[in-house]
């Protein structure tokens, strides 16, 4: 399967332990350490680069939409909060999500989603000893997409890592912007986090503009970030990989239904998502 998607000359999943891919992970590890932010270019193999798209396009229309005020910690904005606190800044989030049970298993983002050996590889890269599939039906798989004049405003992720392949650029725009490290498990580091929503952070924020069938991992649940509005009359495809280092994680059906307008039994017998800290969400 490998040898088909990967670009295994400089990636070698079919060699798992081997000097390169060795070689690999230390590269990652230490592009992660530095900048919470890793991105392995060309990862597929570039005669796949059209059908990756497509099958990305195909699903796209499937996308849940629902325009909403948000802020950067995705709770209540009408809550309790101090009046100084970054959470009292909303946004609307433009973005929609194709959930994992409308994207087809033959596709090539599923595949390799699946794959025990890149679920290795991925753990691998995190420096972590196992990564599992989410358990959720909707979630573990999705496809974010973004429509031209809508925009993924500045949040933090519920994961520790993300792993995510753009499958279709825009235009224009869409550019993934990000503050790395900007807090840490035990302090939320409000005042940077105000200050790079309201414009005044710019030394703390970074830019990517990333390409189709480059694999993005990224410590999203430490880093600030966003996908700028998208411009042009192309929409901005991106495939999200959720893993877990725990087994049997499910979402929670409020933050479900937020995201993909429904929830199936499952999500309303599951507990809180576990979380390895005391963060806001």
């Amino acid at each position: 399967m490998f040898d088909q998607v990967v670009d295994t000359r400089r990636y070698p999943l079919h060699d798992a332990d081997g000097p390169l891919w060795k070689e690999v992970i230390s590269q990652v590890r230490a592009e992660l350490a530095a900048t919470g932010c890793c991105v392995l270019t060309d990862f597929v193999r570039p005669e796949l680069q059209e059908t990756l798209r497509s099958e990305g396009a195909a699903v796209a229309p499937h996308a849940h939409y629902d325009v909403e005020t948000v802020n950067v910690y995705n709770i209540a904005v009408d809550g309790e909060l101090p009046a100084d606190h970054p959470g009292r800044v909303e946004f609307q989030r433009g973005n929609a999500f194709v959930a994992r049970d409308l994207i087809p298993e033959d596709l090539i983002v599923h595949r390799l989603y699946t794959h025990p050996v890149f679920r290795r590889f991925v753990a691998d890269c995190f420096g972590l000893e196992e990564v599992h599939e989410l358990a959720d039906p909707l979630s573990g798989l999705c496809l974010n997409v973004v429509r031209p004049g809508m925009e993924h405003p500045w949040h933090f992720d519920t994961n520790e890592f993300t792993v995510s392949m753009l499958t279709q650029a825009p235009e224009s725009g869409g550019v993934f912007e990000y503050c790395p490290g900007i807090r840490t498990a035990e302090a939320e580091n409000f005042d940077d986090v105000r200050a790079v929503i309201e414009g005044r952070g710019e030394p703390l924020v970074r830019r990517l503009t990333l390409r189709p069938r480059d694999l993005q991992l990224f410590k999203g649940r430490f880093s600030l970030h966003r996908v700028s509005p998208v411009a042009g009359a192309v929409e901005r495809h991106t495939a999200i990989f959720a893993y877990s280092e725990h087994p049997g994680v499910i979402g929670s059906a409020s933050r479900t239904r937020q995201l993909f307008g429904r929830v199936l039994p499952v999500h309303l017998e599951a507990g809180r998502a576990v979380r390895g800290d005391l963060l806001l969400d």
